[in-house]
């Protein structure tokens, strides 16, 4: 996949973001100055998969807790969520599913799917009663049966919207 770097990002942010080894990201990038990355730049990150032609987006309301599920820009679906307790805000802007993962255990109910954030993710939950509430440590939760729902639809790579 393709990343444009935003304004402050550095290469070593970027490989810990997307979960993917420095040489890794500069063997795919050759001739790339790790010391001078500008705002604009493209890197290829490998091992993300190009979503070229994916119909899906997703936008999240943090103030609203909703996450809505967009198909060729048309919204077809929405769900209630959890977002960060104060100190551990959900994060603002733009990034990506990088990987997804089934029964992650614990409070992250049936499905983890990695957000290009480091240690941020949309996941489930052991406590059903935190949904609509401002709990989390960062992280969007959902309804077990919602986020396998959602991770059935969309693919790694879809971009993810969250705003305040």
């Amino acid at each position: 996949m393709i990343h444009t770097v935003k304004t402050g990002e550095t290469l070593n942010q970027i490989s810990r973001d997307f979960r993917t080894p420095l040489p890794d990201i500069l063997n795919a990038n050759p001739g790339i100055n790790p010391d001078q990355l500008y705002p604009g730049q493209t890197i290829t990150i490998p091992g993300i998969p190009d979503t070229t032609g994916n119909p899906y987006s997703i936008q999240v309301s943090v103030n609203n807790r909703t996450l809505r599920l967009f198909k060729d820009g048309v919204q077809v679906k929405e769900y209630p969520i959890a977002v960060g307790r104060v100190l551990f805000e959900t994060p603002i802007g733009e990034f990506i599913i990088i990987n997804k993962a089934p029964n992650p255990g614990g409070p992250f109910g049936t499905m983890w799917m990695s957000l290009s954030k480091e240690s941020y993710g949309i996941h489930g939950t052991n406590n059903p009663a935190s949904i609509g509430n401002a709990v989390s440590k960062g992280c969007i939760r959902m309804n077990n049966k919602d986020v396998e729902e959602l991770s059935g639809i969309v693919p790694i790579g879809t971009p993810v919207s969250i705003t305040p």
